[in-house]
């Protein structure tokens, strides 16, 4: 860890500003994903514990050496679902390996939902989905213009707060920049982990943490276990979509290649 610390800082000085941003984000991209140290703060002393780092998996278990295209140096095993696959290096520099997986995480998240509503669009509309645009009724009544227009301009104000809150955690959960909130409380991080809120707003099942007297307590073991099913689900769910891409190429869809 410490090794992965020091090329952590190092690889901060020629990180680009995209993605350092200022001093703050320069700390905050220097926090590895290791070893989390956890004050506790008691009467007179300061507690700190470190979380412990699990042993590292391989993508090809069963092969042994092969250097860093089988077992990256700069990947601990400490990100949920890293079994050291990075053939291209493009983790080497640790303030854009925490981008890259920031992107993953999204993206699975768009994939898993595009999937989903692809086979249930299909099979309520009898329309491929790569024809429901087009088809008579499909954006009424909005004009396809309009419909565009709306959705850039609030998928933009969204994914700016989650471009700044990236850099900045939490300065999104205030009272101006959730104004149909009462409670900037419900839009916070409750979870303390980029890109896993958490809460009553994005946790409302209470999957991973539970609400006592009306606060959101997070479940460590419980969120992890999490972490891992939804990165190894977004990952099978973008290379479906994938498939679905070549499949439409070709005129065909998913439910036609399995025969339904």
């Amino acid at each position: 860890m410490a090794a992965t610390s020091s090329a952590f800082v190092g690889g901060l000085g020629s990180s680009s500003t995209f993605l350092t941003g200022g001093k703050r984000s320069h700390d905050l991209l220097s926090a590895g994903f290791g070893a989390r140290a956890i004050p506790a703060f008691t009467p007179g002393k300061l507690i700190v514990a470190a979380a412990a780092v699990q042993p590292k998996k391989s993508w090809i278990p069963a092969v042994r050496g092969g250097g860093n295209f089988i077992d990256p140096e700069w990947l601990d095993g400490s990100l949920p679902g890293d079994y050291g696959f990075d053939p291209l290096g493009l983790g080497k520099d640790p303030a854009f390996l925490k981008w890259y997986r920031e992107a993953e995480l999204i993206h699975g998240r768009w994939a898993m939902a595009a999937v989903v509503g692809i086979f249930v669009g299909q099979a309520w509309s009898g329309i491929p989905w790569f024809e429901a645009g087009a088809a008579p009724g499909a954006v009424a009544p909005f004009s396809f213009g309009s419909l565009l227009g709306t959705q850039l301009l609030l998928m933009g104000w969204v994914e700016s707060k989650r471009w700044v809150d990236f850099f900045n955690p939490d300065s999104q959960s205030v009272e101006w920049a959730t104004p149909w909130s009462r409670s900037a409380e419900n839009f916070a991080n409750a979870t303390g982990d980029q890109g896993y809120p958490g809460g009553k707003f994005f946790d409302p099942l209470g999957l991973a943490g539970t609400l006592k007297d009306g606060v959101y307590i997070p479940d460590g073991e419980k969120l992890e276990r999490l972490k891992l099913a939804e990165i190894k689900h977004a990952r099978l769910a973008m290379l479906a979509m994938l498939i679905f891409y070549f499949e439409a190429g070709q005129g065909k869809t998913p439910l036609g290649a399995l025969g339904l």
